[in-house]
C-alpha cells in the first residue's frame, strides 16, 4: 500500500527512504509494533553511512498509527548518547491519546470516512487485544482515575485548541464516575508509547524538531493541535500544515 508513496517521497525529496515493515496486531501484540520501529531505527543510525546517507540528517516519517509510531520512537531516544540525535520527526494525522474522545475534532468529524470516531476506538482496543464491550466507558473517560484527570488536563483539555477550530461545533462534555475495573484493565492506553502526547515534559523538552500535518475533516486533528502546543511551549521548532479540505487517509 505505501510503495508508490515511499518511492515518490524519495524522488521529489532525492532522499534514502527506509519502510520499516513492522510486524502486525493481533497476531504480534502491543508493543511489538513500537519495538520493531525502535529497533529498525537504530539500526539504520548504525550504519546511515553504508546507505550513502549522513547520520546527522536522519529523520522519521508516520502516518495515522504510524505518526504514533514515529513519536514515540522519536521519545524513546532522547536519552541515547550511543546514538546521533534525529534531524526532525514527521507526523501526519497521528493518534496520539486515548485520554478524550470528545475534543471538538471528534465531535465534529465523528461521522467523517475513513476514520469514524467508533472505529477510531475500536482499533485501538483490538491493537491491546480487549474487548470491544468498554467501548462506551471509555467515551465517557471512566477509564481516568481523578489524580491522572488532573495531570492530564495540562496537555489534553479542548482549552487548548484555537477557537476557529470549534466554531463548527462544540460542547463541553459530561463528567461520569471512575471505574476502577475499567482503569485496571485499560492501564497501557496511558503508556507514552500508545498515547505520546502523555509523555513528560522532561522528554517533550528534548524532542527534535517536527512536522506536524493536521486534517480539518479528521477525528485526530487536535490530537496534532496539542501535541503541537507541547512542543512549541517547550521551545521545540514545529512546522505545521493544515489541510482545509483534508481528511483522514488523505495521503
Amino acid at each position: 500500500a505505501y510503495e508508490r508513496t515511499c518511492r515518490y517521497f524519495a524522488r521529489k525529496s532525492n532522499s534514502v527512504v527506509v519502510s520499516v515493515g513492522y510486524r502486525l496486531a493481533p497476531k504480534h501484540p502491543y508493543p511489538t509494533q513500537f519495538e520493531d520501529c525502535l529497533t529498525a531505527t537504530i539500526h539504520f543510525m548504525r550504519t546511515a553511512q553504508d546507505y550513502g546517507v549522513d547520520p546527522s540528517r536522519i529523520i522519521i516519517c508516520g502516518d495515522s498509527s504510524g505518526g504514533t509510531l514515529t513519536a514515540a520512537v522519536a521519545q524513546a531516544l532522547v536519552n541515547r548518547r550511543d546514538l546521533p540525535k534525529l534531524r526532525a520527526q514527521i507526523l501526519i494525522y497521528p493518534f496520539l491519546q486515548c485520554v478524550n474522545f470528545n475534543l471538538p475534532s471528534y465531535q465534529q468529524n465523528k461521522g467523517v470516512p475513513i476514520l469514524l470516531k467508533e472505529r477510531t476506538l475500536a482499533l485501538g482496543l483490538k491493537y491491546l487485544n480487549k474487548d470491544l464491550s468498554v467501548m462506551e466507558a471509555v467515551f465517557k473517560g471512566c477509564h481516568i482515575p481523578e489524580d491522572l484527570q488532573v495531570k492530564y488536563q495540562k496537555w489534553v483539555s479542548p482549552d487548548y485548541i484555537p477557537h476557529e477550530f470549534k466554531t463548527r461545533g462544540y460542547k463541553p462534555s459530561t463528567t461520569y464516575p471512575f471505574s476502577e475495573e475499567l482503569y485496571t484493565l485499560l492501564k497501557s492506553v496511558f503508556d507514552p508509547v500508545f498515547s505520546p502526547l502523555l509523555a513528560e515534559d522532561s522528554v517533550i523538552a528534548r524532542l527534535p524538531e517536527a512536522f506536524i500535518l493536521t486534517c480539518e475533516y479528521d477525528v485526530l486533528r487536535d490530537d496534532g493541535l496539542l501535541y503541537k502546543k507541547r512542543l512549541e511551549d517547550h521551545g521545540i521548532k514545529v512546522t505545521w500544515c493544515h489541510l482545509q479540505e483534508g481528511f483522514h487517509g488523505t495521503v
